[in-house]
């Protein structure tokens, strides 16, 4: 599936800031085998002084702008086009009981398989602590023996069927006990909440930070979290199996309605648009997402083909070269 996406963030403030620094994540990620990305732009009004783009520790493309003009007024606009299709689960995880997956991670030294990058994402993060009450609440999923697949998918469906979403409950800083004592809040919350719990049992998960489709195909209901940033969890299947990605908003596993703008530990590691400014006083935010298909869109590019990724002149523009000639 094609997507069109539009992600426009607004500030206004009561007063006029003098300087800001502003950190973005809101480019797809280029380098997994299910998403391709075609084009990706992001504009900034004002213009920033300086900007500059790196790949941060966990291979997201950063960007940070710099302003030193008063101004009222902050908007950022990130465009992109996008193609996904993600696999289906490796027919292995159906199998694999969950404590050898726990037990992998570990023992990352030795395992293999990945495992040493995957421990990373076992541990405690600053918005996710291991608590008793986190692992009580997905153990009911994991008994002794069953499959990691079959955890997964269980923990997924309760965390969709047990939590109301309902946006203004939380805020980001909400503690996941709190959220697991009130059984309601919004997509970080939920993913947070399952992060929690499969470290908690020693399983590695990752926090995933991107979209959802806008309106759902034909026939089915209209996905929760739609119209903001998106929010999921990417599980550790065990060596040699990699990683499945989970929507517990939605009770899906995630394939062709979704794009990923990056992964951390959590929230913090891949807040979609953060910064400091200096003047300013109260301020409003307006934030606004549209994830269209389209499909109607003439083919660009190879399938899985990434030419050479730069940043002319300090802009974080992309737009694929001419079609490589063949051999």
């Amino acid at each position: 599936m094609r997507y069109r996406v539009h992600h426009a963030t607004q500030y206004d403030y009561a007063v006029a800031v003098d300087l800001a620094a502003h950190l973005l994540h809101l480019t797809p990620r280029r380098d997994l085998p299910g998403q391709t990305v075609l084009s990706t732009t992001i504009e900034a009004s004002p213009v920033p002084s300086r900007r500059r783009a790196a790949l941060n520790h966990f291979g997201t493309l950063a960007t940070w702008l710099f302003l030193d003009a008063p101004h009222t007024t902050f908007q950022v606009v990130a465009r992109s086009e996008v193609e996904v299709r993600f696999p289906p689960p490796p027919a292995a995880a159906a199998a694999t009981p969950w404590q050898q997956v726990a037990a992998a991670a570990a023992g990352a030294c030795g395992a293999g398989g990945g495992a040493w990058q995957a421990a990373e994402f076992a541990q405690p993060s600053p918005m996710v602590r291991l608590t008793p009450t986190a692992r009580a609440y997905a153990a009911t999923s994991f008994p002794p023996g069953r499959a990691i697949l079959a955890g997964l998918l269980d923990l997924n469906a309760r965390i969709a069927r047990d939590f109301t979403f309902r946006p203004g409950a939380t805020t980001i800083a909400t503690p996941v006990e709190e959220v697991l004592s009130r059984r309601q809040g919004v997509c970080q919350d939920f993913a947070h909440v399952m992060v929690a719990g499969l470290r908690a049992l020693g399983l590695p998960a990752r926090y995933v930070s991107g979209y959802v489709r806008t309106h759902p195909p034909p026939g089915q209901p209209r996905r929760r979290g739609a119209d903001q940033s998106h929010a999921w969890v990417g599980a550790w299947l065990g060596p040699g199996q990699g990683w499945l990605d989970l929507d517990p908003t939605n009770a899906l596993i995630v394939r062709d309605e979704h794009v990923v703008l990056g992964w951390g530990r959590d929230f913090a590691d891949v807040s979609p648009a953060r910064g400091v400014v200096l003047g300013g006083g109260a301020h409003r935010l307006h934030v606004s997402v549209d994830l269209e298909p389209a499909s109607d869109l003439a083919a660009v590019g190879e399938p899985g083909w990434w030419p050479d990724f730069r940043l002319p002149g300090g802009d974080e523009t992309f737009h694929p070269p001419a079609r490589p000639s063949q051999p």
